[in-house]
């Protein structure tokens, strides 16, 4: 667990900056979503960059890319999906690629380099979120090799710590 954090508020320009930004990888009408006035908290920490919006951490920093956490429900509600079998489960909550072998079937439609959320067969439940190697149609064609490149799951540092933050 990491010792240092700072938690802080931050400005509304601020704020709007940085929704903007995720507001590109998501592909959600955020201002719509949390409305006008948002309460955006920074948390800064050994693990990273956490946006706490209403209290709830719902985005990260990763890079120079903020991105959704897997506990932001009204984006994983409307994601595109990549359904992968039950034995792939154990290597992507390891932080895995996601490879096409493992695939059951695909949700939605995506280009390629688009965030996409992979979750399991059985209990449709959340895993990791990933950027698309290929688009919709690629990627429900190829037989072999990664369809998904990982950034952020299940058990990862950022999973873990968001979950010491929600209040």
């Amino acid at each position: 667990m990491p010792t240092k954090q700072r938690r802080y508020p931050i400005k509304a320009k601020e704020a709007k900056q940085v929704l903007t930004e995720a507001q590109a990888n998501v592909k959600l009408d955020l201002d719509a979503l949390f409305g006008a006035k948002v309460n955006v908290e920074v948390v800064e920490s050994e693990v990273g960059t956490i946006y706490l919006i209403g209290g709830k951490p719902l985005l990260f920093k990763a890079g120079d890319t903020v991105l959704p956490t897997l506990l932001f429900t009204e984006f994983t509600a409307k994601a595109p999906k990549i359904v992968v079998d039950m034995g792939a489960v154990p290597y992507v909550c390891k932080g895995a690629d996601v490879m096409a072998p493992g695939i059951v079937r695909i949700e939605g439609e995506f280009s390629k380099g688009d965030l996409v959320l992979v979750v399991d067969v059985k209990f449709g439940k959340a895993l990791a979120l990933g950027e698309s190697l290929m688009d919709t149609e690629a990627a429900k064609a190829t037989k072999k090799g990664p369809v998904v490149k990982t950034l952020h799951y299940v058990s990862d540092k950022i999973w873990d710590y968001t979950k010491t933050l929600i209040e």
